[in-house]
């Protein structure tokens, strides 16, 4: 018998947490019970939540345009983009389906979905804080992944799912 083809007989190491598994994660047409609201037209689906190190994964999906959010970076964000586009207003780049863009931490940028978009959604891993500010960099409000483990909370009960149906998602 081929020896690669035989499973670890092994004990996995002690403390070791179980694997995160979200079937269908790429499915934009997914329930809408599974989309948590952040504002109007602005919702995002977990896929990952870390509390223990202190970032999350998950799908962004904005259905208008105009001008999102301005915010810095406390920590690096990888960011891939599924359907429409969006830019910086600090930047000259564009993201648009298929792109992948790297953001590095300090950055202070102003999310914008252009006219003509009807549906914007990227996948982002954001490591840290976003910190949201104003024009000239005053704090405003954050996020992290315990203010979306709590909207998440919240609106899974509300929609019927449970509060705990977001423990799936935190590691």
């Amino acid at each position: 018998m081929d020896e690669a083809a035989v499973p670890y007989r092994g004990e996995q190491p002690y403390g070791i947490i179980d694997d995160v598994i979200v079937p269908g994660a790429l499915d934009l047409d997914a329930d809408e019970r599974l989309w948590v609201p952040q504002s109007k037209d602005v919702s995002f689906r977990p896929l990952i939540l870390s509390a223990s190190q202190g970032y999350f994964v998950n799908i962004l999906r904005v259905r208008k345009s105009g001008i999102l959010s301005r915010h810095r970076h406390a920590g690096p964000v990888h960011a891939i983009t599924l359907k429409g586009r969006w830019h910086y207003l600090e930047h000259e780049w564009w993201a648009e389906e298929g792109t992948y863009a790297f953001e590095t931490p300090g950055d202070i940028h102003t999310l914008v979905v252009p006219d003509g978009v009807e549906e914007m959604a990227t996948l982002f891993h954001v490591t840290g804080t976003y910190i949201y500010v104003d024009p000239d960099g005053n704090p405003t409000g954050i996020e992290d992944v315990f203010t979306k483990i709590a909207l998440a909370r919240a609106h899974y009960e509300a929609v019927g799912l449970g509060a705990d149906y977001v423990d799936q998602f935190i590691r």
